[in-house]
């Protein structure tokens, strides 16, 4: 359900609440953008994240300003935005973006026992490429104590999706314009050996058919209702 901090009040239509829709965008995301402020200056860094469960899981350095102010408690907010269309109307004011997001408020927790500090790194390399945790040499005892990893909950998080055509005005049909949707994907090619690869080391399955998320249709009927009070793109 959602709360007072992440109801979708601009076009409430496209707000979602529900973990499935949630969780499948953060699966399918690489990098989040991480906001908070030191002494009244805000900071929004991106990083890598890896999903476990109801919580994410953030690395860096122990030297990291971020991550510093972080472990100590302060609030945060983590968000992820993935692009799959650009939507072009025949207004300017309707032009706009297919695009599915997430925010997430909360604060951060240090994860300090090594064991589960341990997994929580094998869950960020399987975000990358499930498989790859347990074909990877795990952090030796002097990266562990050079990486911080925290876990973000995941308690209190909306996502916000646009789908679908463009939401001309009906005066503006007429124009001579095309319009229309440039679908938008993340596509891999054959993976790239590394220089120093030992011969007879062949790049493995999960390398080699690699593939990352279900994108929704971008072919939807109608356009979705439009909000004379707001630019499609919001």
């Amino acid at each position: 359900m959602p709360t007072p901090r992440t109801r979708v009040r601009r076009i409430s239509d496209r707000g979602h609440y529900d973990v499935a829709t949630i969780y499948a965008i953060l699966d399918e995301g690489f990098i989040c953008h991480v906001g908070f402020s030191i002494e009244g200056q805000p900071y929004v860094i991106p990083t890598g994240y890896g999903r476990d469960g109801d919580r994410l899981i953030l690395h860096g350095s122990v030297a990291s300003r971020m991550f510093e102010h972080l472990r100590e408690g302060f609030d945060a907010c983590v968000s992820v935005t993935l692009i799959d269309g650009l939507v072009l109307a025949r207004s300017q004011f309707h032009s706009s973006m297919n695009y599915r997001s997430v925010v997430a408020l909360g604060r951060a927790t240090p994860i300090r026992d090594e064991a589960e500090k341990r997994r929580a790194l094998e869950v960020l390399v399987d975000h990358l490429a499930p498989g790859r945790g347990a074909d990877s040499r795990p952090a030796n005892d002097q990266e562990l104590a050079a990486t911080e990893v925290l876990e973000f909950p995941l308690d209190e998080a909306s996502a916000k999706v646009r789908t679908g055509p463009p939401g001309d005005n009906d005066e503006d049909l007429d124009l001579g314009m095309w319009a229309g949707v440039i679908p938008l994907e993340l596509c891999t090619a054959a993976p790239i050996d590394a220089p120093d690869l030992a011969s007879g080391i062949e790049a493995p399955r999960y390398a080699r058919d690699y593939r990352r998320g279900a994108r929704p249709p971008h072919d939807s009927k109608a356009p979705e209702s439009r909000h004379p009070d707001s630019r499609q793109f919001e």
